[in-house]
């Protein structure tokens, strides 16, 4: 009887806890629908730009589903090749097939090559596709997977424990009632919000030092642009996820529900911050990238480290961050305001 008793006690406690219900029915459905999407997405079909290739060449290409786009100028095609609209632009030249490859990410890489070998095989006459030189706008041949997923990698360890531990401990603040002693003085609520987030940026500081240096000095991951762009953007994410972690800690009762938050939060932006081509997933899942702080600090990761981009390549991306972190600040403090019973 008292096991008995026990058991109805449990069953009470999640009969009331709607969003533990939530969480242990419908979050994995969400999350399951995600990957679902992510990993049976179309397979990638390359852009390719040419410029005086063979006809014959190019049928075949076509045949097997590459996008081919003809260039009449070849500064518009390597514009175009920068901006990563086309994966590779193949031209003849004395007898020579010349293919140079956009190059930063070796999965595309590998998938332009392939299709160029087996358009060739589908070709009676192989004389104008036997010889190929291959060279790379960004990377090289010896660019490894670690090189491509190093920057969303970072990105994306250094947002998602600033978010659990930020979040976590505010909320400790909360529950232990340091929060309600300290609003007993003259301190405003947004200054407790800038102040906590002061206080927590100090770590964010040290800790974005650290994984930066050591994936690219200790790890050896590929590093083209300037690293002061890299500290920068790192910042920027455990200063966003810093703030959103106390903006959600706001809608939790203890730590279990504030780790709930994870697989609705942290989980999407992952999978949509460039470990996948985006460009094989449905539209409407590659819009929600447009809400999601991840993406902008992954894709700006990627530019500086990979391809070298400088300032003017990454400042759109550096405001939206810096847009993220004010917007959750301000809702943060309109949260104390209106949800914390302090």
């Amino acid at each position: 009887m008292r096991v008995w008793a026990i058991i109805l006690r449990i069953l009470r406690q999640f009969r009331r806890d709607k969003r533990t219900l939530a969480l242990l029915f419908l979050a994995p459905i969400i999350v399951l629908s995600l990957m679902n999407l992510v990993f049976n997405g179309t397979d990638y079909e390359p852009n390719i730009g040419v410029m005086s290739a063979p006809n014959a060449l190019v049928d075949q290409m076509k045949e097997h589903q590459a996008n081919v786009i003809h260039y009449e100028n070849r500064e518009i095609a390597e514009q175009a090749l920068e901006a990563r609209s086309i994966d590779a632009i193949i031209s003849l030249e004395n007898a020579v097939l010349q293919v140079k490859l956009e190059g930063s990410k070796p999965s595309i890489n590998k998938a332009v090559i392939m299709l160029l070998q087996k358009s060739g095989e589908g070709l009676q006459s192989k004389s104008d596709t036997s010889k190929m030189n291959i060279t790379y706008l960004h990377g090289s041949e010896g660019m490894t997977a670690i090189d491509q997923f190093g920057p969303v990698l970072i990105g994306f360890f250094i947002f998602f424990f600033v978010f659990l531990i930020s979040g976590v401990s505010f909320l400790r603040e909360r529950t232990t009632g340091t929060l309600e002693r300290l609003l007993s003085t003259p301190l405003r609520r947004s200054e407790l919000v800038l102040g906590y987030i002061g206080g927590f940026g100090i770590f964010t500081i040290i800790q974005a030092l650290l994984i930066s240096w050591f994936c690219i000095k200790v790890l050896g991951i590929l590093m083209t642009g300037s690293f002061a762009y890299v500290l920068l953007l790192t910042l920027l994410l455990s200063m966003t996820a810093l703030t959103l972690g106390t903006l959600l800690s706001a809608y939790a009762n203890n730590e279990l529900q504030m780790i709930q938050f994870i697989p609705l939060i942290i989980v999407p932006q992952l999978f949509l911050s460039g470990l996948f081509p985006l460009d094989t997933l449905p539209v409407w899942l590659q819009k929600l990238g447009v809400v999601m702080p991840l993406t902008y600090g992954t894709h700006a990761l990627s530019d500086v480290m990979i391809r070298g981009k400088g300032w003017d390549d990454i400042a759109g991306n550096v405001f939206v961050l810096i847009g993220f972190s004010l917007l959750f600040i301000l809702l943060n403090i309109a949260a104390l305001r209106k949800h914390r019973k302090i």
